[in-house]
């Protein structure tokens, strides 16, 4: 008997993001774009540069699989989220936070000592997110978080990236994917960040190991690994690995196909000022209108709609109100 639409499994992070320039990054070497592991000192050292620029623009709880959740939630869906924070002050915030969108998490018996993770997310003024991350405790999240039961009563598992940098993590991802598949639980996964495929391909790898039933990634993810430097070869080899790939093309839409069939999800064009979260937007829509029974382009063009819409604004999260207004939008404009 499933009772859950999706269970995710990921980092627990609470997101901060600034408004910084190209200067500002090229001052302190941080490579535009992409997301960086830091100790706590580094990180403490770059709050403080950042707060002399300006106000914090936003900040929620966040990490690659929590943000796809939340939209999903927020849209209606069933979320469940395994995750770890410690007994502190940002701790009890992202417990909150999850709990204030409908998202039942496995926090609930948790009493961790440590500090929890915190993800600087500085936007320049194309819209480009560059991100530097302390893990803290999450690091550490282990087969103790995972619920088996959850999965078990799940219809799909949504496996986030970023875990692949934790030896203890990526155990807890090959246990929780045992579990999954002795109880009919799709599997999905995200690879997050094209640093995860650059600098952590075996971790990728080993998600992938005896394929996915579905599988996102932007184009550059794409391209690195598959060496396809063309999005439709790059979607030819990944379906040797996954059931269903989607593959984001950012203001050219998406390419999503499985074995059968193949379709292109227009973009939608609008003024970014944000693309922090942008990926998993797309994700939690598109899972949300597969659950719902939607055709791969219907649940696509919600994903695109709503993808759009979130790059319009600062922050990985849409009103919940609006997210709501898309549904009608988009399904609307369908059956015109």
């Amino acid at each position: 008997m499933k009772t859950i639409d999706v269970i995710g499994i990921g980092n627990a992070l609470v997101d901060q993001e600034f408004e910084v320039t190209d200067d500002f990054l090229q001052k302190h070497n941080l490579k535009k774009g992409m997301m960086e592991l830091i100790d706590e000192d580094a990180q403490n050292t770059l709050i403080a540069e950042l707060s002399e620029l300006g106000e914090l623009k936003k900040q929620c709880g966040g990490g690659s699989a929590a943000n796809s959740l939340v939209a999903f939630a927020q849209f209606g869906g069933n979320a469940y989220y395994c995750c770890k924070v410690a007994d502190d002050e940002a701790g009890m915030f992202y417990r909150q936070d999850l709990e204030q969108v409908g998202i039942e998490t496995s926090l609930k018996n948790q009493q961790n000592p440590g500090i929890t993770g915190r993800c600087l997310v500085m936007v320049t003024p194309d819209a480009e997110r560059t991100m530097r991350t302390h893990l803290g405790i999450t690091a550490d999240l282990s087969t103790t978080e995972i619920d088996d039961h959850a999965i078990a009563a799940a219809n799909y598992l949504y496996i986030e990236g970023y875990l692949i940098t934790s030896d203890i993590a990526r155990g807890a991802i090959q246990h929780a994917k045992k579990v999954a598949r002795e109880n009919d639980t799709k599997l999905v996964m995200t690879c997050s960040d094209p640093a995860m495929v650059k600098f952590f391909r075996d971790g990728i790898d080993e998600i992938l190991d005896g394929g996915v039933d579905l599988m996102f990634c932007n184009r550059e993810e794409a391209e690195l690994l598959t060496g396809k430097e063309d999005p439709q070869a790059a979607l030819s080899v990944l379906l040797d690995k996954a059931d269903t790939v989607a593959i984001t093309l950012g203001k050219d839409g998406a390419i999503i196909a499985n074995k059968e069939r193949q379709v292109h999800i227009p973009g939608v064009p609008v003024k970014a000022i944000d693309t922090n979260g942008a990926g998993d937007m797309f994700a939690g829509a598109m899972l949300y209108g597969l659950t719902q029974g939607m055709s791969l382009e219907n649940a696509g063009r919600l994903a695109s709609h709503a993808a759009a819409e979130l790059v319009t604004e600062f922050g990985a999260r849409l009103d919940k109100a609006r997210q709501q207004q898309l549904i009608e939008r988009v399904m609307n404009a369908e059956t015109a």
